[in-house]
């Protein structure tokens, strides 16, 4: 029992005289606490109070591309448990091989009545004019596709673009190569836009200064989200003669140190590397990779208060939440070499 009382107090952030009030069906607890507690206990696999059995906690879906990616777990732990706090019991749904998809997803949670949902990165067109029709409040959490109709909460691609751009540059390098998602991928359009205004503006310079016109010098690949897409998009990028490589995600930048290594390059020495979440273990990784950290708590706990404010009745105008990134310096950027890293 002490263990329980325990466990609830730190999953909600209460006392745990709290909790006990609430199990023992005390007054002088919010009715928000109240739910809170109970939520917990549903979460954390006790059972409730015989008492209290009636009580349904309020459901939320919490739809999530993939696992694999660490980015994802994050950002679903801190909004399943800014859920929790608030009274709402999340489903963690994410798509799999051979599991369901996430249209089934979103008709088995109008089914379950859910009381909303988040979706980080996904939704397609088809999900969202269900859920319209049907009234359910959604939040997008970096969302893969543009939608004008939900509240967005989304890292500023423009902004981080521009940090790892200064920073490259800082440090010599002029042939900067850029390495992202799929096409379709709104995130990697924002940050391949921003890479080729800030191209255009360091071509245009250099062509002014030397009086010539600059061959270009800023190659972009679009891979899939995964190791081996980035291994092979960054071998491509690298005979192009680049010195430098923004990435769209830690995944994918390890999938060009790779790719560099593959031709005999060393990472930073031959050629730099800046990836994109600062997910787990990327400071323990050869080099450590200096990536662009997403505000995750932040990020996470906006999308939770923008989707609980609709649940409650305010109905906030469709807009998007931008946060900043932070550059997170490690060792897999350094001075650009006196000779470029393309095919020897």
């Amino acid at each position: 029992m002490v263990r329980k009382l325990v466990q609830v107090a730190q999953k909600v952030g209460v006392s745990e005289a709290t909790v006990s009030r609430v199990l023992n069906g005390k007054p002088g607890v919010s009715d928000s606490t109240r739910q809170a507690v109970l939520t917990a206990l549903d979460v954390l696999g006790y059972e409730r109070p015989t008492q209290l059995r009636g009580v349904r906690a309020r459901l939320v879906g919490l739809v999530v591309p993939e696992l694999q990616n660490p980015i994802f777990p994050a950002l679903a732990e801190v909004a399943g448990g800014a859920l929790v706090q608030l009274g709402f019991t999340p489903i963690l749904c994410t798509r799999s091989a051979g599991g369901l998809t996430e249209a089934e997803y979103v008709t088995m949670l109008l089914d379950q009545q859910v009381s909303g949902v988040i979706f980080c990165g996904g939704l397609s067109t088809d999900e969202s004019a269900a859920l319209l029709q049907r009234g359910v409040p959604v939040v997008l959490l970096n969302a893969a596709v543009e939608h004008g109709g939900f509240p967005q909460v989304s890292t500023d691609d423009v902004a981080a673009v521009q940090q790892a751009y200064a920073h490259l540059t800082s440090l010599g390098h002029t042939r900067i190569g850029l390495l992202v998602g799929p096409a379709d991928h709104s995130p990697s359009r924002r940050k391949a836009a921003a890479f080729t205004t800030l191209a255009h503006h360091h071509n245009h310079n250099q062509s002014r200064a030397k009086h010539t016109t600059t061959t270009d010098t800023h190659p972009i690949g679009h891979a899939l989200f995964s190791f081996e897409g980035g291994q092979a998009v960054a071998t491509e990028l690298l005979a192009t003669g680049i010195t430098a490589l923004i990435c769209g995600s830690d995944v994918l930048a390890l999938g060009a140190i790779r790719a560099a290594r593959r031709q005999g390059l060393t990472v930073p020495h031959h050629l730099s590397v800046v990836g994109y979440d600062d997910s787990a273990f990327m400071n323990y990784t050869d080099p450590p990779l200096t990536t662009l950290r997403q505000p995750i708590e932040a990020m996470s706990r906006a999308a939770v208060t923008l989707l609980a404010n609709q649940i409650n009745g305010t109905n906030p105008t469709p807009k998007e939440l931008l946060h900043e990134p932070e550059l997170v310096v490690r060792h897999s950027t350094a001075p650009a070499p006196t000779t470029h890293t393309g095919k020897r």
